[in-house]
């Protein structure tokens, strides 16, 4: 710990929700940065709480849900107007009145947007045993976006080798690490993504068979067709709306669907309308949501199958790292234009 931390109480930059929006995306005048104190010890009586010192916070697009106002089950998610917002992170702790938790931990879950927080319930924090791969990849790919990854392609969608995977979002924090499952179990793979840079990441970086720029193809159902002619057993769906409605019309008989998440209609004030549905009768179809905060007890089975991957080279992973408290409420709001290449990280302090 840094001599500075010493003291009894330090000032504590925070990001607060200035107030829920109300219509729209996300901008970055719906937070503003306030500088408070945050004291260096848990309170008396506080049996159960934990001070951390936050190292990196994760950027994640349900935020934006929950900016809004949204109801998202589990009150610990829940944003409050005028209160730092909250999100998962990386963290070393600083004191316990927990007994799972020891000062010198490092730990990632749930955690608030600000240089200390004080966390008095802390059921979604866990303690980091792995320390021989970066501390950042907790907030994303052996974090929860990482065993969000592994619920949906391997829980919900059964995979077979040999199967046709297609995944939308594909070179976001989820999507990378999903199609590499598939392509490591023998499964042809094709995502879709906002720009040039991003397709070509995914077919040089992570391996995909083929990618192609959604914001090019005035034809999504043909667009789909072009790369599955046979369709497609498995969709692993990030972005929900036209892209499902298209989706829909390619899948196989039997086909199954992951609804992981539907970024495309976060901030719509009256969300498109999906007319393909009857497509999941004629052919079969499952089509399954989930959340991942209802299924933390697979993370041990998840690092089980992951790190021996990454500790073998067998996986890749890109992050897009932005360096400071301050540059928070900008990073959050440029994952709902496309703008991060990868998983998107506030760098808050050094580790």
């Amino acid at each position: 710990m840094e001599s500075s931390e010493l003291h009894e109480e330090m000032s504590n930059k925070q990001v607060i929700l200035r107030n829920f929006v109300v219509s729209g995306s996300p901008k970055e005048s719906d937070m503003f940065l306030r500088t408070g104190t945050a004291k260096l010890k848990v309170p008396e009586g506080s049996e159960n709480a934990v001070l951390l010192k936050n190292l990196y916070l994760s950027c994640d697009p349900t935020m934006g849900i929950r900016m809004r106002n949204m109801k998202v089950p589990g009150s610990a998610l829940l944003f409050e107007s005028g209160s730092p917002i909250r999100g998962y992170g990386v963290a070393r702790v600083l004191d316990s009145g927990n007994p799972n938790f020891k000062k010198g931990d490092l730990v990632w879950g749930l955690t608030t947007w600000e240089e200390y927080s004080l966390i008095t319930a802390p059921q979604i924090l866990f303690r980091i045993e792995h320390a021989d791969v970066p501390l950042s990849y907790y907030t994303g790919l052996l974090g929860m976006p990482g065993l969000t990854a592994y619920i949906g392609f391997f829980e919900i969608c059964t995979p077979k080798k040999g199967e046709t995977v297609f995944i939308s979002a594909a070179s976001g924090a989820v999507g990378q690490l999903v199609g590499q499952f598939a392509k490591l179990l023998g499964c042809y793979v094709v995502g879709t993504a906002g720009s040039k840079e991003k397709v070509n990441l995914l077919k040089s970086k992570f391996g995909f068979d083929e990618a192609f720029n959604y914001k090019d193809e005035p034809d999504l159902v043909a667009a789909i067709k072009g790369c599955f002619p046979e369709g497609i057993d498995i969709y692993f769906d990030n972005v929900g709306g036209k892209m499902l409605d298209a989706v829909l019309l390619n899948m196989k008989i039997r086909g199954r669907i992951a609804a992981c998440g539907m970024i495309s209609q976060y901030n719509h004030d009256q969300p498109d309308g999906v007319h393909n549905l009857m497509n999941i009768v004629l052919k079969s179809l499952r089509m399954e949501g989930f959340l991942t905060s209802d299924l933390f007890h697979l993370y041990p089975k998840f690092l089980e199958l992951l790190l021996p991957q990454i500790r073998e080279g067998k996986v890749n992973y890109v992050e897009d790292i932005s360096y400071g408290l301050e540059s928070g409420p900008r990073a959050l709001v440029g994952l709902f234009s496309g703008q991060n290449v990868g998983k998107k990280v506030v760098a808050v302090a050094h580790e």
